[in-house]
């Protein structure tokens, strides 16, 4: 059994190298800020790169919501006693708390080499909406809404989020999204691409670990390896890309498992993978 990290605002299950992390501030509505979550969605993502018993990775909302980003209130006192808190101090304080805060977020997920399916469960608001947008795959709930809405607060997406949702959607749908603030609802989230499908409440977790479970079951390097493959077709030129390709499948095709997935294919049965 992997080592699983301590865990103060979130919880893990792990089971057939399938993992899934829970926000469990339901008071809070799972929000980034006034929690540990922060910290504990950044460990839980490098311990699942470190970790040989995970290939895949689900994050979902205990409660209400999925996440509600920031902390509203915490964003009323800025003085004082409160200066100390994630939205107080100097221009120059707060540029240091986004970057030794919450941007930990998307360059954690964007290292991430097993794959991701956000679980949204309820609202995912403001970083919540950036945080499922991080992941590789969004499905979600009829009650599953999304809000990229920091312009309603006279901010903007101090989280990257500006970054991932126009590489998403597209800049012309990301840019209405962004400067309306307006909210998104699960069947038109669908239409948009930020959700792949919209699946009954109670049904959802199931679904998610189905699809999991379908990218667990196939061999762990190479799962990884095309994790991590499509992200680097997204910044690099094609001549660059096809030279690491050729030597990233040299690679695999030297591995046990490809051996073993050859043979089962030829056999017409289930593999058995080792990562080898």
């Amino acid at each position: 059994m992997a080592n699983i990290p301590y865990l103060q605002d979130a919880h893990i299950d792990l089971e057939n190298r399938v993992a899934i992390l829970t926000l469990d501030r339901d008071d809070l509505r799972n929000a980034l800020t006034g929690t540990a979550l922060i910290d504990d969605i950044v460990d839980t993502v490098e311990w699942a790169n470190r970790s040989v018993d995970v290939s895949v990775l689900i994050i979902t909302g205990n409660g209400k919501a999925f996440c509600a980003g920031g902390n509203i209130k915490e964003m009323q006192f800025r003085d004082g006693d409160h200066r100390e808190g994630p939205f107080g101090g100097t221009a120059l304080e707060l540029e240091r708390k986004y970057r030794e805060g919450i941007q930990r977020i998307p360059l954690a997920l964007h290292r991430a080499e097993i794959p991701i399916i956000a679980a949204i469960n309820g609202p995912a608001i403001g970083a919540g909406c950036d945080l499922a947008c991080m992941c590789d795959i969004r499905i979600g709930s009829e009650r599953a809404t999304f809000g990229e809405t920091f312009v309603n607060l006279g901010i903007i997406p101090g989280d990257g989020g500006a970054w991932f949702l126009q590489r998403l959607i597209g800049y012309q749908r990301a840019a209405e999204m962004t400067l309306t603030g307006r909210l998104v609802h699960a069947e038109e989230a669908v239409q948009l691409g930020l959700m792949m499908e919209q699946i009954p409440a109670e049904q959802l977790m199931s679904r998610a670990l189905t699809l999991a479970s379908q990218m667990a079951a196939k061999p762990p390097q190479a799962l990884r390896m095309g994790k991590r493959l499509m992200k680097q077709a997204q910044r690099q030129e094609l001549p660059d890309f096809l030279e690491l390709c050729a030597a990233w499948q040299g690679m695999l095709h030297n591995t046990d498992d490809h051996v073993e997935a050859v043979n089962a294919f030829v056999e017409r049965r289930e593999g058995v993978y080792r990562g080898k």
